[in-house]
C-alpha cells in the first residue's frame, strides 16, 4: 500500500527535470521514516549562527575596558552598550536584503553566506585592537548574515509536510541552546591567560588578545558547518509555476517565534496580495507596538544585566568575573528553555496568551526592584538569590514576547501574514538596536551619581526599567491593545 501511494503522489505532480527544488520534491515524496539527519543538520546551522550573538555578553565589559576609551570607569558601560547595539543594527538594515536574495537565487547561497559571515567577522572581532574595530566587526556579523529567516523556509521545503512542525521546533531548540552555550563560552574561555596561566601565557596569542579564544572556537565550528552546507540540497524552484512571488514567505518565517504556540505558519508559497492596509488593522499594529516597547526593555536589560554583574561593587555592581556571569546566564538559559517546552503551552490553553503578559509585566516590576537589594548580599546566599532572580525575569520576558508574536499573527489574514511579520521584524530589530546602547549609556550615567539623593546608582537603572515595563504593561490594556475578532 506505501507503494502504491508513493506513486500516486509522484504521478499527480509535474516535476522539471533540470530544477532543485522539484528534485527536492521528488525525494520528500519517496522519503520514509523519520528525517534525523536534515534536523540535525539545520540544528548544528542555526547553532553556528547564534553562538556568536550572546557569546559576548560576559566579557565585553573587560574588552571595553582594555581599550582604554574611556575615560572614567563608569563610562565603560556606556560605550560598550554600542558593542552590543551595532549586530541589531546590522541585522535590522540587513534582514530584508537578503530574504530577496533567498527568494531569488535559493535558500543555499545565504546559508553558506551566512555562516561564512560568522567565520570571518566574528573571529575579526576577537581580534579587535580598538573600539571601533569591535564595533564594525559586529555590524558587519549582523547586516551579512541573513540566515534566519532562508533556514525556517528551508526546515519546511526540505521535509514532507508532516515534518514541518519538528523541522521549526528543531530551529527553536537550536536557538535556546546557542543562548546557552554562547555565554556559557565567552564567560569561561575570555582572559585564558589570567584563568589558565598553566596552558595559555601573557605572552602568547591569546595572552596578547584575551578574548579571542571564545570567538576562535565559535568560528572554527562555523567553518566546519560551512564546509558540511556544500552538500545542501536547494530547495528553491527555477522555474515560473513555482517561484515565490514575493520575500513575504522569508519575512514570515524569519519573524515567527522560537516558541509552538500551536498557529500554523506558512511554509509553502504565500500570496502577495492583500485586502487591506496593514496600518489600518488596529490589532495588528497595536501588538506591534507593544512589542517593541517589551523588546526594547529586554534588549536594555540584558546588556545592563551583564555590565552590571561585572562592575566593581563601589559601583553598585557585583564584581563578577566573565566566568560568574557565564555561570548565571547558563542556569537562566537552561531555566529558560524547560520553560518554554514543558510549561507555556499548557498555561496559554488555561489562561490565555495576553492575560500571561499582563502577569508577567507586572511580575517583572517588583523583581528588578530586588536587584539592587541583590547587590547588597555575598556568598552562597548571592548565587542562589541572582541565579533565581535571573531565571524568573527571563522566563517573564520570554512569556510576554511569545504571547504578542501570536497576536500579531492572529491579527491578520494568511495573505497577509507575510508582510505583517515582516514589518514587526523592522522594528523589532531597530528596537533591539537601541536598546543595548540605552543600557550602557543609562548604566553608566547612573554609577556616576551614586551619592545622589533620589535613587542613586543602580536604583535608577531599575526604576526606568521599571518605567518602561509599566508603560508596556499599560499598553497591553483596552483601548489600546485590542484582539481580533475572529
Amino acid at each position: 500500500m506505501a507503494g502504491e501511494d508513493v506513486k500516486e503522489r509522484l504521478l499527480k505532480k509535474i516535476y522539471y527535470e533540470d530544477c532543485p527544488g522539484c528534485k527536492v520534491d521528488q525525494y520528500k515524496d519517496v522519503q520514509q521514516g523519520f528525517p534525523i539527519k536534515g534536523l540535525f543538520v539545520i540544528w548544528i546551522i542555526v547553532l553556528a549562527t547564534v553562538l556568536p550573538i550572546s557569546s559576548l555578553f560576559p566579557f565585553l565589559y573587560f574588552m571595553v575596558k582594555d581599550f582604554n576609551i574611556a575615560k572614567q570607569e563608569e563610562d565603560i558601560s556606556y560605550y560598550a552598550g554600542f558593542v552590543g547595539s551595532s549586530y541589531m543594527l546590522g541585522r535590522a538594515l540587513g534582514s530584508v536584503f537578503w530574504g530577496k536574495v533567498a527568494d531569488r537565487y535559493g535558500r543555499k547561497p545565504v546559508i553558506i553566506i551566512g555562516t561564512s559571515t560568522v567565520v570571518i567577522f566574528n573571529t575579526l572581532f576577537g581580534l579587535s585592537i580598538n573600539y571601533w574595530m569591535a564595533i564594525i566587526t559586529r555590524f558587519l556579523l549582523g547586516s551579512l548574515n541573513g540566515l534566519l529567516g532562508p533556514i525556517k523556509a528551508y526546515a519546511c521545503e526540505i521535509f514532507r509536510e508532516e515534518h514541518h512542525a519538528i523541522g521549526l521546533s528543531t530551529v527553536a531548540a537550536a536557538w535556546g541552546t546557542g543562548l546557552i552555550i554562547g555565554p556559557a563560552l565567552g564567560g569561561f574561555l575570555a582572559q585564558p591567560a589570567d584563568n589558565f596561566p598553566d596552558i595559555f601565557t601573557s605572552q602568547s596569542l591569546f595572552g596578547r588578545f584575551p578574548y579571542f579564544l571564545p570567538c576562535l572556537v565559535t568560528s572554527l565550528f562555523a567553518l566546519v558547518v560551512d564546509i558540511a552546507c556544500l552538500w545542501l540540497p536547494e530547495t528553491l524552484h527555477n522555474h515560473e509555476l513555482h517561484r515565490i512571488s514575493s520575500v513575504d514567505s522569508i519575512k514570515n518565517l524569519e519573524s515567527a517565534p522560537f516558541v509552538s504556540d500551536g498557529t500554523e505558519y506558512a511554509c509553502e508559497e504565500t500570496e502577495s496580495n492583500s485586502k487591506g492596509s496593514m496600518f489600518t488593522n488596529w490589532p495588528l499594529m497595536s501588538s506591534i507596538i507593544v512589542y517593541c516597547v517589551f523588546s526594547l526593555h529586554d534588549m536594555a536589560y540584558s546588556e545592563i544585566f551583564s555590565l552590571w554583574a561585572v562592575s566593581p561593587r563601589r559601583l553598585g555592581g557585583l564584581s563578577y568575573s566573565t566566568e560568574d556571569v557565564g555561570e548565571v546566564l547558563v542556569v537562566s538559559g537552561i531555566g529558560l528553555l524547560i520553560f518554554q517546552i514543558l510549561v507555556y503551552p499548557l498555561l496559554e490553553k488555561k489562561v490565555g496568551f495576553i492575560l500571561i503578559a499582563r502577569i508577567a509585566g507586572v511580575i517583572s516590576i517588583p523583581l528588578l526592584t530586588s536587584y539592587t537589594f541583590i547587590a547588597t548580599l555575598s556568598g552562597f546566599i548571592l548565587v542562589l538569590v541572582l541565579n533565581c532572580a535571573s531565571i524568573l525575569k527571563n522566563i517573564l520576558s520570554v512569556s510576554i514576547i511569545t504571547g504578542l508574536f501570536i497576536m500579531q499573527n492572529r491579527a491578520v489574514d494568511q495573505n497577509q501574514r507575510g508582510a505583517a511579520n515582516g514589518l514587526a521584524m523592522t522594528l523589532m530589530s531597530l528596537s533591539k538596536a537601541v536598546g543595548p546602547a540605552v543600557g550602557g549609556a543609562l548604566l553608566s550615567w547612573a554609577q556616576g551619581r551614586l551619592n545622589a539623593a533620589f535613587l542613586p546608582g543602580a536604583q535608577m537603572v531599575f526604576f526606568i526599567l521599571n518605567v518602561v515595563e509599566a508603560i508596556g504593561v499599560a499598553m497591553t490594556f483596552k483601548p489600546f491593545l485590542v484582539e481580533r475578532q475572529q
